[in-house]
This record gives structure tokens, C-alpha cells and sequence, in this order.
């Protein structure tokens, strides 16, 4: 068995990639997996580390907005688009892959446009409530689609019923509970807020919990660990510094959180960005949270994946055109110390949760497969 994996750019389409791949191996050993991205994104670091075959083939994205720079990078795209189905093409013949599986991403267009063509089975994942263009473009002629949010079927055009199969967790998220999560990090029951922005951070939340961080520092009431990400560690670090709030451990300044799934589990309250992945986990977890969408990704994706958690009652959002320190006190304390309220949002996120996302979008795939050998 070969599967053949497409997609990249961002963190957002590589990682569901590299865990279907993973799920795979577990349950195959000999099944070959193979992978194409492009080759100065993070998939050309990240694929190779876990020991899968990579192939780089460039691509571009068009630009919307019309200036001198963005018609040469226009064109620049679209001599790339024409290389890179040639290129497709060729590899697709030279790898003989039994199904070819995207993940988003602008290399996945070509990939998948040339898989059809040789008749070589096709699937797509797409994460996010609000598809992306490549999902739009492709899924008419995808002999699979899976979706990780039912309310992305509206926005596409299928030739078959898709699947909704949810995003692929991290299945250590699933193995600690909060007792043991809150003796690890020496916690007592006193309520835990945890915040991050994402690993090179979000200046914006960065400021917002450095005022929510002041808020409360010297009450002793709360835990609160905050994730700066690699930009923001010592500007934040400073600006406490005068604000005379004392770091220790109730009050915690981590450049990274490179133990998510204790701190994740530990945690009464999250503020975050809404990337399709960590809802997912939310979720898994049973995490009430604040949503600070990403004002920056394309259509505006993360405000859609938030909109299903706040509409299940289980998320409040604050815009980042909104987001003051202000205004995240005002939501933050009126959540946290409500430890009911708590307690039926974490309830709602359950509900949205897809635990067995691995094994449903295994069982598309290996449908897929098995319709290749008949």
C-alpha cells in the first residue's frame, strides 16, 4: 500500500497530514507513505524528520490586491503553476501511488488535478469550517472529502456525500486527566487560566494578557501560564517587570509550552487563536475558552471555526480589532471565578468533540484503498 500525501504551507495542513500518515504506520508497518510540498516551507523540515519520503515541488499563491509587486508576483505564480503540474505529473507516474490524499495548502492543486487525470483515487481533508480555495476548487472531483466541520459542506460543490470525520488529535491529549496535570505542575485547586497566541506569539494577545496578568497579579486566586512565543518573551517579560508583577509559579512566562497536554489538561479557562487543530483539541479536552481569531488567514477561517464553538456555548470571542486588556478582564473574570459557567461551557465543548477522528479518516482511506484492488 502507498499513500501519497499533498499539502503544506502552514502548520495548519502538514500536521493533519503527518498524523493520518502516522495513524497509518501504526496499523501498517510495510505501507509506504510519501509526501509533496513545497520546498522553503515548513513541510521540507518537518516531513523528512518523521522519516517519510519527501518531494519539493514550488508554488505560489496569486495575489488579489493589484500593484506593480504583485503582478511580478502574479506572474512568478502562475510560471510556477504551469512547472508544477508538469512536475505532478512526472512524479505521480515515477511513484505509482495506490490513493493520493491533500491537506491544503497550494501544492495540493496540482498534486491532486494530476492524480485524477492518471485515475489514481483522490481524498481530500480540509480543517477549517470555511474551506479553503484549493478544498473549493478541488472537491468536485475528489472521490473522497472529508471534513472536520459539518458547516464547510455548504460552501462546496461535491459529486458525493462527504465524510465528517473531524481533525486528527494528538492522542497524548487523551491520556492525562486534571488531577494529574495539576500534580505535576504542583497546583493546588485554585483556577487556572492558560493563554498563547501560537509559537512565534500574537503581539496583540501578548498585550492584552500582560494587562489581564497585572489584573490579578498579588490576588493569589488564579494560576495563569502564558505562551509569548519566540518573539514576544523579553518585551512581555519586561513590561511585567514594571508593572511590578512577581513571576512564580501561580504566575508563569513561558516563551514555549513544550508541555501542552499537561497545561492544556490542568487548565479551568483558554484564550487562543481559533486554528482548526487546537478547537479540535479544546474540544477533545472539554476546555471552556476566549477565541481570538486570526485576523490574518485567508477568508478569514479562524473567525468561522471559532463562530462553531461560540454557537455551541462552549467559547466566547473577542475580535482583534476589539481586543483590549480591558475587554479580556471583563470576559476573563466574569468566566473564571463562575465555576458553573465553566462547567456547562466545558459540557458544550464535549459535545463538539470527535475523539475517534484518527480512525474515521483511516477507514475513508482504507475504503478508498480496498476500491482499488477490486
Amino acid at each position: 500500500m502507498h499513500i501519497l500525501f499533498a499539502g503544506g504551507g502552514t502548520a495548519g495542513h502538514i500536521n493533519p497530514a503527518l498524523a493520518i500518515a502516522d495513524y497509518i504506520k501504526e496499523r501498517h508497518p510495510d505501507a509506504k507513505i510519501s509526501y509533496i510540498g513545497t520546498p522553503d516551507k515548513l513541510e521540507s523540515k518537518l516531513v523528512p524528520e518523521k522519516g517519510y519520503d519527501f518531494y519539493p515541488i514550488a508554488v505560489a499563491g496569486f495575489q488579489r490586491k493589484i500593484s506593480a509587486k504583485n503582478i511580478k508576483r502574479n506572474i512568478d505564480a502562475l510560471t510556477k503553476a504551469v512547472t508544477a503540474s508538469v512536475k505532478a505529473r512526472n512524479l505521480l507516474k515515477e511513484l505509482k501511488p495506490d490513493i493520493v490524499v491533500g491537506t491544503g495548502g497550494y501544492v495540493s492543486g496540482p498534486v491532486l488535478r494530476e492524480a485524477a487525470k492518471l485515475g489514481i483515487k483522490t481524498a481530500i481533508h480540509e480543517q477549517n469550517a470555511f474551506p479553503g480555495i484549493t478544498t473549493k476548487m478541488l472537491s468536485a472531483n475528489a472521490d473522497a472529502v472529508m471534513l472536520a466541520m459539518s458547516e464547510a459542506e455548504k460552501y462546496l460543490k461535491l459529486k458525493n456525500k462527504p465524510y465528517i470525520t473531524g481533525n486528527p488529535i494528538r492522542t497524548e491529549l487523551s491520556k492525562i486527566n486534571k488531577e494529574e496535570a495539576r500534580k505535576k505542575l504542583g497546583f493546588d485547586d485554585r483556577p487556572m487560566i492558560l493563554s498563547f497566541g501560537g509559537s512565534l506569539g500574537a503581539r496583540h494577545i501578548n498585550e492584552a494578557c500582560e494587562e489581564l496578568i497585572a489584573w490579578h497579579n498579588g490576588t493569589n486566586k488564579f494560576y495563569h501560564i502564558h505562551g509569548t512565543g519566540k518573539i514576544g518573551y523579553e518585551p512581555m517579560c519586561d513590561h511585567l517587570k514594571e508593572k511590578n508583577v512577581n513571576l512564580s509559579k501561580e504566575i508563569q512566562i513561558r516563551e514555549y509550552i513544550n508541555d501542552m497536554d499537561v497545561c492544556l489538561a490542568a487548565a479551568d479557562l483558554i484564550i487562543c487563536r481559533a486554528g482548526a487543530i487546537t478547537l479540535g483539541e479544546l474540544a477533545l479536552c472539554g476546555k471552556p475558552s476566549i477565541l481570538i481569531p486570526s485576523p490574518f488567514v485567508a477568508e478569514n477561517h479562524q473567525f468561522h471555526n471559532a463562530m462553531t464553538l461560540k454557537r455551541a456555548g462552549a467559547a466566547e470571542i473577542i475580535e482583534e480589532k476589539d481586543l483590549t486588556g480591558e475587554k479580556l478582564i471583563e470576559i476573563a473574570s466574569k468566566l473564571i471565578e463562575n465555576k458553573p459557567k465553566l462547567e456547562k461551557m466545558s459540557d458544550s465543548a464535549k459535545k463538539c468533540a470527535i475523539p475517534d477522528a484518527n480512525e474515521r479518516i483511516y477507514n475513508v482511506i482504507m475504503k478508498l484503498y480496498t476500491a482499488t484492488k477490486l
